[in-house]
């Protein structure tokens, strides 16, 4: 744990060391600031009150305590380490005295492969043994600790006291600097009996909290990856049910952060299944974020039978724990030695409660050995995009389509505007679009009433003039076959490409060769801008169709999109495509369909079929034996086109393939977005991922999430037969509420009555890999 503020010293103190090799011996601590717990660079140092009686003798520059079945003691060093052997030092020495001959102790040295923040921390361990009642100086090669990067240390550790009566001190510490005058180029014990060098932790049967070097690594509870995780699914990293049931007045997780806003009595808790620390797992810890004066409580569930319904609880709150906050985000302990009688076999969950103020946790993780270190995000690697170009071209005229000089209507007469009039404002000849990064909403400005034919213009380009964000996608909207807008699906379907890749260097303009719009043109209703991804506000003066680009103006090269389909393809043909819902309700959607003598298809979450839990793997594997198909609908089921970057939409998508194919030993072509939410980044991505991917849609809502939990679950009725009866095909729904289900053998039948034929959606599409009907 690194004292707030303490590392900006601590590297002053260092940063001499940092450019040559060493002089003399690094004193890591003399104990004269042991009062602050602060070691002599500045970090922190403690015991986390594990130990008897603790005390500084900062005259003697020594520490004195008496040993318990728990006790540790341990010294930190700055972030993200000290380069030891990088710098000359070539081992540690500290006085030390037991109290009684023939003792031991253990030395515990954490070091990482590579000196950076995201590099998982590694124990190594070192057993000192025939120490006795006189003063030693004991001197460790780094070399002592197999496995140990001593160019990349952590923190020392100093632990198993084998003798548990009488007092134990330890002296100066220090880093031996092995081109110090006097010094040698090798270090060499001195104490009465020479270490033997041990490849597991002492074997003392009090010592239950640290793990044997490679046996042990830190295991994540939660990375705060995912918000649609943490706040829809309510899962942790572990796919263990995670929740502030309500309580707290926001949580919003961010770049691998959850940051918790409290109400009244507000807590927040992960549950860990039944962990088992014995020999492993030395504590909880996190990074945390708070401001100075910040008080919460942390509570350990543990239950000898594990059931979480029924736990003993084990309370301590942060002042107990130790814990400071400054305003600084800085890493917390929660060491499991704190907890008086704590079940360390059987730990079923933890939770955060009376919380004074804001907080931000970092990821939280079991640690192994005694302390702890940030628990390493792993980094990722954004997926390669061409960087192709096509040669320019010329088209035939000029069309101004909207100057934005009137505020419901565009230069050419037709209408304009958006899903929601708050995300804009139309000012001055500019309209500026302040979505906040909901990627769900959407702004349109029509081409005529109808249908417009555009195919004169295939060598010309749309031409935005703008400045802000480029984080959106510009989309070109189809048609139906009859250009009537009262009949589903309208618009039949659009294509999408993503702005940002056609804008000038300055940032100004942007221009999309209309045949990158990979649609029916003839059939052309207008544009959108959609898919915004970014907070960031876009203020745009001008759309247009112009002939050619300007002189030196790079054109990118298409990038294939997955094919959007709201309606099946095949005549007279109709399907019902279900989203993910209740497992208590499914043997109801089965009885259903099978009563029905229809076949359907289940777009699957693919994070919840992990869950051994919950069921749904088997549900899932019954409706596959019963002829129905599975598709794929994400991994923990986010906006999708609103994920900060392509690695994030890749890792949903990838995911989402892996666990159904791991599950369920299915793979599909089909994708249905989770809440609809769609544009060029996630189209791209799925095309990518998934060869003839096909991006499923729908034109016949039940609003199950308007009527189902209102007072008039009927209307789910009324809005079926609504879109039946504009000729829609191609059914949403979830079977998450039981009014839905109910209605499922009345939507079945209003279907029947069309007089199309029911079918899986593989087999409307027309699918040549699809079951024969």
């Amino acid at each position: 744990m690194l004292f707030p503020g303490a590392f900006f010293l601590a590297a002053s103190l260092l940063s001499s060391c940092a450019q040559a090799a060493c002089s003399q011996d690094l004193v890591i601590d003399d104990y004269s600031r042991y009062s602050t717990n602060t070691n002599s660079l500045g970090l922190w140092t403690s015991d986390d009150g594990s130990c008897t009686a603790l005390s500084a003798d900062t005259v003697n520059k020594r520490i004195t305590f008496a040993s318990n079945a728990n006790c540790y003691f341990y010294t930190n060093f700055p972030d993200p380490c000290l380069k030891a052997s990088t710098e000359g030092y070539n081992g540690l020495s500290f006085s030390v005295k037991a109290p009684a001959g023939g003792a031991s102790m253990l030395v515990e040295i954490q070091t990482t492969t590579t000196c950076s923040a995201s590099a998982v921390a590694k124990s190594s361990y070192f057993t000192v043994s025939g120490l006795t009642t006189n003063t030693e100086i004991v001197n460790l090669p780094f070399t002592q600790w197999a496995g140990a990067n001593a160019a990349s240390i952590k923190s020392f550790v100093f632990a198993s006291f084998s003798t548990t009566s009488g007092t134990w001190e330890i002296g100066q510490t220090s880093l031996v600097c092995g081109t110090a005058s006097g010094g040698s180029s090798s270090v060499k014990v001195t104490s009465t009996t020479k270490p033997s060098s041990t490849s597991e932790a002492s074997t003392s049967p009090s010592r239950t909290t640290s793990a044997a070097p490679g046996s042990c690594t830190d295991l994540l509870i939660d990375d705060w990856s995912s918000q649609s995780r943490l706040t829809f699914l309510f899962y942790n990293a572990m796919l263990l049910p995670s929740s502030d049931d309500g309580t707290m007045s926001s949580i919003v997780v961010a770049d691998n952060h959850v940051t918790l806003t409290k109400k009244d009595s507000s807590y927040f808790y992960s549950m860990l299944g039944c962990t088992s620390a014995t020999n492993k797992y030395g504590g909880i810890g996190m990074t945390i974020k708070a401001a100075a004066g910040t008080t919460l409580q942390v509570e350990l569930q543990t239950s000898a039978s594990c059931d979480s319904g029924n736990p003993t609880s084990n309370v301590l709150s942060s002042a107990q724990l130790g814990w400071n906050f400054s305003g600084a985000e800085v890493y917390y302990s929660i060491p499991f030695s704190k907890f008086s009688g704590l079940d360390v076999g059987h730990i079923t969950a933890i939770v955060f409660s009376n919380f004074n103020q804001v907080v931000t946790f970092g990821p939280l993780a079991f640690y192994c050995g005694i302390t702890g270190s940030p628990y390493p995000i792993p980094s990722s690697s954004q997926p390669a995009v061409p960087t192709s170009t096509v040669p320019a071209t010329s088209g035939p005229n000029s069309i101004v389509i909207d100057a934005f000089a009137n505020p419901n209507t565009n230069t050419l007469g037709f209408w304009h505007g958006g899903d929601d009039p708050t995300s804009y404002m139309m000012s001055a000849g500019k309209i500026t679009f302040e979505m906040k990064g909901n990627a769900d909403l959407s702004w349109y400005t029509q081409l005529s009433g109808s249908c417009s034919d555009l195919t004169t213009n295939d060598n010309g380009y749309l031409h935005i003039a703008y400045t802000g964000s480029s984080a959106f996608s510009v989309a070109l909207q189809q048609h139906n076959p009859t250009c009537n807008a009262q009949l589903a699906p309208y618009p039949q379907t659009w294509d999408d490409v993503e702005a940002g890749r056609y804008t000038n260097s300055a940032k100004t303009d942007i221009y999309i060769p209309m045949t990158h719009f990979k649609i029916d043109r003839k059939r052309s209703i207008g544009f959108s801008f959609k898919g915004f991804y970014s907070s960031a506000t876009t203020t745009v003066s001008k759309i247009e169709i112009v002939e050619t680009v300007p002189a030196g103006f790079s054109i990118p090269s298409k990038l294939d999109t997955a094919p959007l389909y709201f309606a099946c393809t095949r005549p007279d043909s109709f399907a019902f495509a279900i989203d993910d819902g209740d497992p208590a309700l499914a043997q109801q959607v089965l009885q259903a369909v099978n009563a029905a003598d229809i076949k359907v298809s289940f777009f699957t979450v693919g994070a919840p079929l992990l869950d051994s839990g919950n069921n749904l793997t088997n549900v899932y594997k019954e409706m596959l034996g019963r002829g129905h198909q599975m598709a794929y609908h994400s991994f923990t089921h986010p906006p999708m086109e609103g994920l900060p970057d392509l690695a994030a939409i890749d890792s949903e998508l990838t995911q989402a393939v892996d666990a159904v194919q791991k599950t369920l030993n299915v793979k599909s072509k089909y994708f249905r977005p989770p809440f609809g939410t769609e544009g060029a980044r996630i189209r791209q991505r799925l095309a990518a991922i998934i060869p003839d991917s096909k991006f499923i849609g729908w034109s016949v809502d039940v609003e199950d999430y308007l009527w189902a939990l209102s007072s008039t679950p009927e209307k789910q009725l009324d809005a079926f037969q609504r879109d039946l009866a504009r000729g829609g095909n191609l059914v949403v729904m979830h079977y998450l509420y039981s009014t839905t289900v109910q209605y499922l053998p009345q939507f079945i039948a209003l279907a029947k009555a069309t007089g199309k034929q029911l079918m899986r959606v593989d087999q409307c599409m027309e699918d040549p890999e699809a079951p024969p009907l």
